[in-house]
């Protein structure tokens, strides 16, 4: 064909073929070509251009978006609106199919930063919007699980060069690591003292809590990693925490409606056992405390939140102990702060056989295939399976646990794959996932450098730009 001599006439027929939905053309040319083609002015993959050929009349894409791909493709409507529409929308869907099929890719960005799903989103497509969704959590799931494969060595000449291949095998192993990282977001508000004897901090021992970073600081990237973000310099007000000098936002204040309402699920009634992974500013563990615990633990690893938790009360004392004493924590209102990273400081609750009524996860700078390690080794060993709380009158409920849902929110089309991801992964690990929709205030995106709390003043990246929280409430399977 004339397009093996010419790739770039062989990607712009693809994305013609794309935007008019010409199945038996784009089959032919897809033999040839990449279903991965790009406009080099505006951005547009396949995936786009077959997508923006149903827009609406109204629809606001430019005359630079729309030229040479979409032409006599004004419609003027959505999903099934008309018999019209019925019938270009299933042509648009076969299209999107046999893109997929063939490796298109389901995040790709165009020049006005949108992957095809946000364009049918934006263009309210429901249903190629969700066909996108689906996309994408094919893709992530496949690549959770190839992450979980290592190589196999073919065994030859294993014993010749040992030191040699070994070296080689670790170098190798290290420029493999190119994970990306989907943070789960903590939260945020002035740490109010709480109104209780003092509670003890407990230093982990083989993972004591890292030093404050000297002077200066080490160079930043908008990307953190646990361990730099430990040794991060932190910006914290009454509103908000930055990582410096990166101005990247850890918590912020808006949070607090959504971690009220996890509360009131995790805890219906006192007396429950609960432990916190992340305090942050402290907002789930004051809303913990207002529901007056008989138990109440808290992992905290950064050096500075935990010199913040010792100067607004949440600590007094150091016991330099090497796990919390059997039964610690256990009197009513108790409160017991463990310095040191989760994948320490769990494995030595489980040696105690602590358990617990209620778990909340809430961590910053740690990918999914942690938050994932989190879930599958640990909760259920942590869980305590038993009903709780009966003898308290207040409706017998059963142990459940949750984490802050910020699973790709900078995104909605992400946010709706990860949701559906880590429901899938839960459920795999053993537990039914409820989960309820809560309506998030619009977040400014100027303001003040320090701002208040509602907006994204002096923040380096919002990292929430959904309309819904999806608060996710999981119990074991029955």
């Amino acid at each position: 064909m004339a397009t093996d001599q010419n790739p770039e006439l062989g990607a712009q027929m693809i994305l013609l073929a794309s935007s008019q939905h010409d199945l038996p053309n784009l089959r032919t040319l897809l033999r040839h070509g990449s279903a991965n083609a790009q406009d080099p002015e505006t951005g547009f993959t396949p995936l786009h251009a077959a997508i923006a050929a149903c827009r609406p009349d109204d629809d606001e894409l430019t005359a630079t978006q729309t030229a040479g791909h979409i032409k006599n493709k004004t419609k003027g409507y959505t999903d099934g609106e008309t018999p019209q529409a019925e019938e270009e929308l299933e042509a648009a869907t076969k299209t999107v199919k046999l893109l997929l099929q063939n490796g298109a890719i389901w995040n790709d960005l165009d020049k006005n930063d949108e992957t095809p799903g946000c364009l049918a989103q934006r263009l309210r497509l429901n249903e190629l919007y969700e066909i996108m969704v689906d996309a994408g959590v094919r893709a992530e799931l496949l690549l959770n699980r190839l992450d979980e494969y290592e190589p196999l060595d073919d065994g030859e000449e294993e014993e010749e060069d040992d030191d040699d291949e070994t070296e080689g095998k670790d170098e190798e192993a290290m420029e493999s690591v190119t994970e990306t990282t989907l943070e789960q977001q903590p939260h945020s508000t002035t740490s109010t003292s709480p109104s209780h004897d003092p509670s003890t901090i407990i230093p982990t021992p083989h993972d004591p809590a890292p030093p404050p970073p000297p002077p200066p600081p080490p160079p930043m990237t908008t990307t953190l990693d646990a361990q730099t973000f430990l040794t991060t310099p932190l910006t914290i007000t009454p509103t908000r925490i930055l990582s410096t000098p990166s101005s990247a936002a850890v918590m912020m204040s808006w949070e607090t409606p959504l971690m009220a309402q996890t509360a009131d699920l995790l805890l219906p009634h006192r007396g429950l056992r609960v432990l916190n992974i992340g305090h942050g500013m402290g907002i789930i563990d004051r809303l913990f405390q207002d529901k007056k615990p008989s138990a109440h633990h808290i992992i905290e690893a950064h050096p500075e939140v935990l010199a913040r938790m010792k100067e607004t009360g949440w600590t007094t004392t150091t016991t330099a102990v090497e796990a919390p004493p059997t039964g610690g924590g256990r009197s009513e209102g108790s409160i017991t702060v463990h310095a040191g990273r989760w994948q320490t400081v769990l494995p030595l609750l489980i040696s105690q056989n602590l358990t617990f009524d209620a778990i909340y996860f809430d961590t910053f700078a740690e990918d999914y295939k942690a938050f994932k390690h989190f879930f599958t080794e640990y909760v259920i060993a942590l869980l305590d399976p038993a009903t709780a709380g009966d003898d308290d009158g207040g409706g017998g409920s059963s142990s459940r646990w949750s984490f802050f849902h910020g699973l790709g929110a900078d995104r909605q089309v992400c946010y709706d794959v990860y949701t559906k991801v880590v429901e899938m992964d839960l459920f795999d690990a053993g537990f039914e996932t409820q989960w309820l929709d809560v309506e998030v205030e619009p977040l400014e995106r100027g303001g003040e450098e320090e701002g208040d709390g509602s907006g994204w003043g002096g923040v380096e990246r919002p990292y929430w730009v959904c309309e819904r929280y999806r608060l996710p409430i999981c119990k074991f399977l029955d």
